[in-house]
């Protein structure tokens, strides 16, 4: 059955491709007779006299040279050196043009603008004195969303973020691909919050900053898994023709076709795509206004549409028009911002509009020159690398760095009508982009691009260069965020691969000295209880606790490893013994553990009991083992030991009496007793052989108790969303049994803001602790993220 067009796709490409040609004859003109040159030279010489100074700023520039990299250091320098202020000034009214589509000699633009600037300069400004803190972390943003009314969908999106994160193949770039959705979330909110009133209730700006969250992610889903995926190898060129097909379906009646039988390697991961693409466009869908879905559909298709065209240039053809070049190229880069105000259903703005439009490509140039040698690598047609081929051979094709400062004038003159704050936010955006250029591949290779682009105007070029050379005072806020963020993801990719790996090394390790032996220091009748014993410790397990212990004493203490095996051995034999107590009938009366029979199932209750408390004296006694440290923290230790055991059993003892459902003070100090304690002893331990200082124990007790409810709370979740076979245990036992969970007390939304807020004072805990907290982090971490 076919579904009815929603559009007429071949009128709405054909007009807006019309305008796109109008636009270009224009530029072609300007460009021919040489008239930007004129007038960006009028325009460079007075831009420069606030951006190219005298002899002793050269320091300075050096300076910032070295701290331009590190976002905290420069930060503080330009606070210090009273630029903070101006630098953001620039970069949000670069926003504001760019992704707003604002002109900036609006009086209401401008104190938007300002206010913008006053806000993200005193969040700057306090956060200098949070040297431990991280600019970029989930548990600021909770803490925003929050403050917002919105943690619901700020719990959703993280959990949306790390399947997308997980699913992106290899061949496509993951730290891109997240940088770019995060960056369309936060340009879809920014358009939605321009368009409240400054009147809106805190309920109703809630409500809308809940969709355009959701907006954003369903929008900004469209550029790893169409866009790049296209552009990728990672489909077949027939799985290719089929995904496209199935999305310009999609686009023209509304409707998403079903997958049907795909088959091949990537069946999994089409099936992945296909649905959250597929919810996606439901839900920009369903927020359509009737006055505004021809608008979304008809951007959708023209956005769709012209990067197919630009997709399907090759770089072989050797007589590709300017206007094959460039159409394509103007209705992509105009169309990907113009579907945002379709996508949140704002009202028609002709000024927005037209302004977007004729921007787009400069911004598309600006990109394509800093990409143009990896461009190059894989052969992406571009104007910059197909010129860069065909300019000896093809007398015709338009210079697309020509054709770059040419835009600028044309925008600065015609569009934005001469406006000098304009005029000096784009001059900045275009010498900064040369700086970022050469900065990027060196002075030879810059020089060499340079005089291939340049040869027909090299006076003017000679000007440029000059202002490459001395200008000051040009670069930008959302570059460095841009750059540290990809430097954000990629280190916390390194270290969540590292955290992983050096999880598997070291509960191998421990695997492999868990079993006991029968010798005649064990005073048994029979090997009975310790082939009980040793079918609890068997494989399965996670061995959290014991590799806590292990990165803490080796990496963070320098221990010798040899030395504390016993102490790793300790640990996982008391955490098997309390596993051991609470699986039995008299408590949760559990079958399952760890993927296989509870203990009293295969053998009996009594032979159950008597390995729990094989098993806790066991513990004591390799404490007692750990000879190469000093004695007497040794006994502190085991000290200490005692008492936690002593609180497990609290725990489990509150756990029984509880008749009724009960507080979440209650919960909360039942759960530290029965989970967060293990945790503590964990780092309390290695942190006591150390002889580490208390407030160094304070912080580490306070990262457990948060970090040990956290991982209740995720229990509680997964056990209430049920998968026995990934979890290794039976499901929705803590409900049978009558029993107070997390989620019974709080309810499932809620269950997770408690969740996400102890991670939060756990992320908190952890600036308090000193040295390298790397593997803490991703521990946290992997607590709120894990599936079983």
């Amino acid at each position: 059955m076919t579904s009815e067009l929603l559009i007429d796709t071949d009128a709405c490409y054909r007009q807006m491709e019309e305008k796109a040609h109008a636009y270009f004859e224009t530029l072609s003109e300007q460009l021919r007779e040489k008239t930007y040159i004129n007038q960006l030279t009028n325009d460079i010489h007075l831009w420069k006299k606030n951006h190219v100074h005298s002899f002793p700023s050269l320091f300075f520039n050096r300076k910032r040279e070295r701290y331009s990299r590190d976002y905290h250091r420069y930060i503080k320098y330009l606070h210090h050196t009273g630029k903070l202020e101006n630098y953001l000034y620039r970069s949000i009214s670069y926003i504001y043009m760019r992704d707003l589509g604002k002109a900036l000699d609006s009086t209401k633009t401008q104190n938007r603008i300002q206010k913008s600037v006053n806000q993200l300069k005193n969040h700057l400004v306090n956060s200098l004195t949070e040297t431990k803190m991280e600019s970029y972390n989930l548990a600021g943003l909770f803490r925003w969303s929050q403050n917002e009314g919105v943690e619901s969908s700020f719990i959703w999106l993280t959990d949306k973020l790390k399947t997308v994160r997980d699913q992106i193949p290899e061949g496509l770039n993951s730290d891109e691909a997240q940088r770019k959705l995060i960056k369309i979330i936060v340009g879809v909110v920014m358009h939605v919050l321009e368009e409240m009133d400054d009147e809106i209730s805190p309920k109703d700006k809630s409500v809308r900053l809940d969709e355009a969250i959701r907006l954003g992610y369903s929008y900004g889903l469209t550029y790893p898994f169409i866009d790049d995926l296209l552009d990728s190898n990672i489909l077949s060129p027939n799985e290719k023709i089929r995904y496209t097909n199935l999305i310009r379906s999609a686009l023209t009646t509304g409707v998403v076709p079903d997958l049907d039988d795909w088959s091949g390697e990537n069946k999994e991961f089409i099936q992945f795509v296909h649905a959250e693409l597929r919810d996606a466009f439901e839900y920009i869908k369903s927020h359509q206004r009737l006055e505004t879905t021809e608008v979304f559909y008809k951007d959708s298709y023209v956005f769709f549409q012209s990067q197919e065209v630009d997709r399907n240039k090759s770089m072989e053809n050797q007589k590709l028009t300017n206007e094959e070049i460039y159409i394509p190229v103007i209705l992509k880069s105009a169309a990907s911002r113009l579907i945002v105000r379709s996508i949140i259903s704002a009202p028609e703005d002709e000024g927005f509009e037209s302004r977007t439009f004729y921007y787009g490509l400069y911004n598309q140039l600006a990109d394509d020159f800093a990409d143009m040698f990896e461009d190059e690598k894989t052969g992406s047609v571009t104007p910059y690398t197909y010129y860069l081929k065909y300019y000896r051979t093809r007398g015709d094709l338009i210079n697309p760095f020509e054709l770059y400062w040419t835009v600028i004038s044309f925008l600065i003159h015609e569009v934005y009508q001469s406006d000098p704050k304009t005029c000096e936010v784009i001059l900045n955006r275009a010498i900064n982009g040369l700086k970022r250029f050469k900065r990027k591949w060196g002075t030879q290779k810059y020089e060499e691009i340079m005089g291939i682009l340049t040869s027909e105007i090299q006076s003017f070029n000679g000007l440029i260069q000059k202002m490459v050379k001395k200008a000051d005072d040009v670069d930008f806020f959302d570059k460095l965020l841009r750059d540290h963020m990809i430097n954000h993801f990629r280190k916390e990719r390194k270290e969540r691969e590292d955290f992983i790996e050096m999880t598997r090394s070291i509960r191998e390790k421990i695997n492999n000295c868990l079993q006991l032996k029968s010798h005649k220091q064990v005073f048994l009748s029979n090997d009975h209880i310790l082939d009980a014993v040793n079918y609890s410790l068997g494989d399965g397990g996670k061995r959290l606790r014991p590799i806590i212990t292990w990165m803490m004493a080796v990496h963070c203490y320098h221990m010798d490893e040899a030395d504390i095996f016993p102490l790793l051995r300790s640990l996982e034999y008391l955490h098997t013994a309390s596993l051991i107590f609470d699986d039995l009938p008299s408590q949760d009366n559990a079958s399952l553990r760890r993927g296989k029979q509870t203990l009293h199932e295969v053998y009996n209750v009594a032979t159950a009991e008597l390995s729990g408390l094989f098993l806790t004296q066991k513990a004591v006694e390799e404490q007692t083992t750990l000879q190469r440290f000093n004695s007497e923290k040794v006994l502190e230790m085991i000290h200490y030991s005692s008492g936690v055991i002593t609180d497990m059993c609290r725990g489990q003892a509150m756990d029984l009496e509880e008749k009724d459902k009960i507080s979440l003070e209650q919960l909360n100090k039942m759960c530290f007793y029965k989970t967060g304690i293990g945790f503590e002893a964990s780092l309390i331990m290695p942190a006591i052989l150390a002889g580490v200082d208390e407030e160094e124990k304070k912080a580490l007790k306070k990262f457990a108790y948060h970090t040990g409810i956290a991982f209740q709370v995720k229990d509680d979740l997964l056990d209430h969303q049920g998968n026995t076979i990934s979890l290794g245990k039976p499901t929705n036992l803590d409900v049978k049994n009558n029993k107070s969970t997390f989620v019974t007390v709080l309810g499932k939304e809620e269950a997770k803001r408690a969740m996400w807020e102890h991670y939060c004072l756990g992320l908190d805990a952890l600036q308090e602790i000193p040295g390298n907290k790397a593997f803490l982090k991703h521990f946290l971490s992997y607590v709120v993220n894990r599936d079983n």
